[in-house]
């Protein structure tokens, strides 16, 4: 059986890093940019430890302004 990996895409000047995403995380995958913001001034969202990802899109289904994208990678 294939493992699955996901993977998570952010755009990063629309995110008004509210947090939503990261506290409905399981895995703690994502988490806000410490130091860098966006042109709007926001800290974003980003994925500080990508390997832990299960692609199960529940920051996607939080996220108030549609800005995280999900997909699913088969890994041999």
């Amino acid at each position: 059986m294939a493992k699955i990996q996901g993977a998570v895409t952010v755009n990063e000047q629309r995110c008004k890093g509210c947090n939503l995403c990261v506290v409905a995380c399981p895995t703690d995958t994502l988490s806000l940019q410490p130091y860098e913001v966006n042109d709007r001034g926001y800290h974003f969202a980003y994925m500080s430890n990508p390997e832990a990802c299960i692609g199960c899109c529940s920051c996607a289904l939080v996220c108030p302004d549609a800005c995280i994208e999900v997909y699913r990678v088969k890994i041999d």
